[in-house]
């Protein structure tokens, strides 16, 4: 079975499609807006059920973990796929960002991603895939988007460890870093800029959600542990690695201005 969260929209919703090209029994759909997902729900080939949670929300990742002990009395039960893809972004700098939108956005980028990828793991076996949506932004911090870099950066990290942990189990673990993707991202980056306030003017270049999602699983069948899916993203990984971080965030601060 195949679990995928931020299933309404965006790269979720292109993995839920891609998933049900792939020949997975049963496909979970998770994510906040139940309208959307009983809409996905009956558009999908393959059985598939959806849960309206709210994964900023302590507790619902323990409802995730409920409904998989039920369901691991099946034979031959295992999580063959897990995409944790729920996630969302604030243009604005952080002392313009309210307690309550720094908490949500550290609780669905950062803890929901270490809290259902933990009740998963006792399912996943050999064969099984994971896919963590990060960023390009993880490689470097980013003024004007310092908070959400941040939580990527924490995915990056995460995926890579948890890989060397798992290592032997035959299990597939990849950070999907892509740069901009056309998605509803910036639309809901952008509502809380403040009036007057752009601190990041244009986004591009853009990738399609599909491109993302067939490249991210090239690399995640080799086993390979980052995915920057496009050469602008591959050389925002290098200039992280070889370039002293003033000289990265100076070359953001007029990007971001363009």
């Amino acid at each position: 079975m195949a679990i995928i969260t931020g299933a309404s929209s965006g790269l979720g919703r292109e993995y839920a499609l891609w998933a049900d090209t792939q020949g997975y029994d049963q496909i979970w759909l998770v994510a906040r807006r139940e309208e959307r997902l009983r809409e996905l729900a009956t558009s999908l080939s393959t059985e598939s059920r959806w849960f309206s949670l709210d994964l900023a929300e302590r507790g619902s990742a323990t409802r995730l973990a409920d409904e998989l002990r039920r369901e691991s009395d099946r034979p031959d039960f295992q999580v063959a796929l897990l995409v944790n893809a729920a996630g969302f972004g604030k243009f604005a700098n952080v002392e313009d960002m309210s307690l309550e939108q720094t908490d949500a956005l550290v609780d669905l980028n950062c803890r929901a991603v270490a809290d259902v990828t933990r009740v998963c793991l006792p399912y996943l076996g050999r064969g099984s895939r994971v896919l963590q949506l990060a960023s390009c932004a993880a490689f470097q911090p980013l003024p004007g988007l310092d908070l959400y870099a941040a939580s990527k950066a924490f995915v990056l990290s995460y995926t890579r460890g948890l890989r060397l942990e798992l290592q032997g189990r035959g299990i597939r673990i990849t950070a999907v870093c892509p740069i901009w993707v056309r998605t509803e991202f910036n639309k809901v980056a952008r509502s809380s800029a403040g009036e007057g306030q752009t601190t990041v003017r244009h986004t591009f270049p853009n990738l399609s959600p599909r491109h993302v999602v067939r490249w991210s699983w090239r690399i995640n069948s080799i086993n390979y542990p980052v995915a920057t899916c496009a050469v602008s993203s591959f050389v925002m990984r290098i200039a992280g690695k070889v370039l002293p971080a003033p000289v990265v965030m100076g070359v953001w601060q007029l990007l971001r201005r363009l």
